[in-house]
């Protein structure tokens, strides 16, 4: 990357000059050119005209939206906010700026402030209900996970005010798709602001080190605060009652957003929604057997196993209650299995089998196959296995998915058919949204995720160096609410995700270090669906209902003072 000489002054309007050239270009490659796309342009970053603002692009639209029955007129802003890596120090720039004073390394004895080069756009759509008072209506910020996801699918499925159909449990034809006026959005009780991470939808990352600046725990944690405490000051809402949600990582970016907001930035938050949740890494089903000794996953995946060989008919005598079941299978999962498991190379030959038995009736898979597995069957074995009689591979969002297997002889699932299914209609029904109905995107392209290696290292509250491993941000989510006893969380999870089974999410809620009196503090919902809750119509209005009751309860506002 060529180096462009600046003033140290100029480093705030250099970042955001950089970034609005990139979002004024007509064309954007793909997410993988990312790199050439940055360095090709580099040079003509000197040529760029610099801004004071923080905020490279915007347009605004108005609509409506029917949610029970009444009409809610509303103002949306899309657009772009700068944000900049930690280590940024801003009191400088905004001072010398403001008196007109340019610093260099040229002799005049001011040295260069040292504030790192890479910067990003991060793309955002926010709607605001008409005429509503600021003080009193809360506003939530909503976001994917990946890492590397943009919000589209949040916004296009659940809460945004216009929603995709898709099919319920089977592949979606091709275009054209149908968007239609969303009854489940919640702008009955809440602004909304639909936050695209670094890189993705129409926002981009530039300047040296823009990767590491960005794509990882604490870095994505940090441009989000960074992000919501401007958009809070540019929009007058610092004294709204505030709420995060987060998707999948996007529950992992949430307990160390919402740390680092409340004890870094101090700005307390009423509430933390959570949505297929993953707070430690050493708990996902994935891959477990590259951590041998750790047979937590195995236990925690086995309900939504369970749940799946039901929505599918594989169990024996085809139990007709999967609620009455699941409470079966819990209490086998975390008492008779979770012991044998532990007992490793003790465990008998008769207890091995006599377990392989039980995980037959709870699993559909066969006896023989589970003793070959030593009672240990991952996410993608599970997928491939469950119904490959009929050469079909189970959904992995959302197992009540299926598809056609594309390696019979594989021993793991080579795709998600939920994601094959719904992807489509979700990216093209944005695209042409975006574009018609908010006024923004012509000449560029929408990048529903990223293709990035994650920097996974996490550094804990109190401690002074980030931990080699999976990421686990328990002891984030357990500082906030200590540090603010007022601070209320909420579960949601589907039955049939095996991306984060929601017995995942329950084991690591009833395992935060935390006071017994903090648990009053979370609340739990569960659907009959996967890992996006919402591409299940029934479960999406259920949903919307649970999650407006929280808002609602959380929010320490008189409802006749919100208008």
């Amino acid at each position: 990357m060529t180096t462009v000489s600046r003033s140290p002054s100029s480093r705030l309007t250099f970042s955001a000059s950089l970034l609005a050239l990139l979002l004024s270009s007509t064309t954007f490659p793909g997410s993988r050119a990312v790199a050439a796309e940055d360095k090709s342009s580099s040079a003509s970053f000197s040529h760029a005209q610099p801004t004071t603002s923080q905020t490279t692009d915007r347009r605004e639209s108005a609509g409506s939206v029917t949610i029970g029955g009444q009409k809610i007129d509303y103002r949306a802003v899309a657009g772009t906010l700068i944000v900049h890596p930690k280590g940024w120090d801003d009191s400088t720039s905004v001072v010398e700026t403001r008196l007109g004073l340019h610093t260099d390394n040229k002799g005049d004895g001011r040295a260069d402030d040292g504030n790192p080069d890479a910067a990003a756009a991060m793309f955002y759509v926010a709607y605001f209900k008409k005429d509503a008072k600021p003080e009193g209506r809360p506003i939530t910020f909503v976001y994917n996970g990946g890492p590397g996801s943009a919000s589209v699918w949040l916004h296009m499925g659940a809460f945004g005010p216009r929603r995709i159909v898709t099919m319920n449990d089977a592949h979606d034809p091709a275009a054209p798709y149908q968007l239609v006026n969303n009854e489940a959005s919640l702008l009955d009780v809440t602004d909304l602001v639909f936050i695209d991470a670094p890189g993705t939808g129409f926002g981009r990352i530039a300047g040296k080190d823009r990767e590491k600046s960005f794509w990882g725990v604490d870095a994505d944690g940090h441009a989000f605060a960074n992000f919501i405490t401007q958009f809070l000051g540019e929009f007058g809402r610092y004294n709204s009652p505030k709420f995060l949600f987060g998707e999948s990582y996007g529950t992992l970016r949430s307990a160390v957003l919402v740390n680092d907001l409340q004890n870094e930035d101090n700005i307390d938050f009423n509430g933390v929604i959570l949505l297929s949740q993953i707070l430690s890494y050493d708990n996902e089903g994935d891959e477990p057997k590259l951590n041998p000794g750790n047979d937590l996953p195995y236990v925690l995946a086995l309900p939504t196993y369970a749940a799946t060989a039901w929505y599918h008919h594989r169990l024996p005598g085809n139990p007709p209650d999967l609620k009455a079941l699941l409470k079966e299978v819990e209490q086998f999962a975390s008492n008779d299995y979770l012991l044998a498991l532990q007992k490793g190379a003790d465990l008998t030959a008769d207890s091995k089998r006599a377990v392989a038995e039980k995980l037959h009736t709870y699993t559909g898979l066969p006896v023989d196959y589970l003793l070959r597995a030593d009672l240990r069957v991952d996410v993608g074995e599970f997928e491939k296995t469950l119904q490959e009689n009929d050469d079909t591979t189970t959904g992995r969002l959302d197992s009540r998915f299926s598809g056609p297997t594309i390696n019979p002889l594989s021993e793991e699932a080579d795709y998600d058919p939920q994601s094959a299914a719904i992807s489509s209609a979700y990216i093209s029904a944005f695209n042409d949204y975006t574009r018609k109905t908010l006024g923004y995107g012509n000449g560029q392209d929408y990048r529903g995720g990223i293709d990035t290696h994650w920097d996974f290292r996490h550094t804990p509250p109190g401690e002074g160096q980030a931990f080699d491993g999976s990421a686990n941000v328990m002891p984030d989510l357990a500082y906030a609410m200590k540090t603010n006893p007022t601070l209320k969380v909420m579960l949601n999870a589907g039955y049939f995700d095996l991306a984060t089974p929601y017995y995942e999410g329950v084991y690591e809620m009833k395992h935060l270090q935390i006071p017994n009196r903090l648990q009053s503090n979370i609340e739990y919902a569960r659907y009959e669906s996967g890992h996006m809750v919402y591409a299940n119509e029934t479960a999406l209005k259920q949903l919307h209902e649970n999650v407006a009751s929280f808002i609602t309860r959380s929010s320490n506002v008189n409802p006749a003072h919100t208008e």
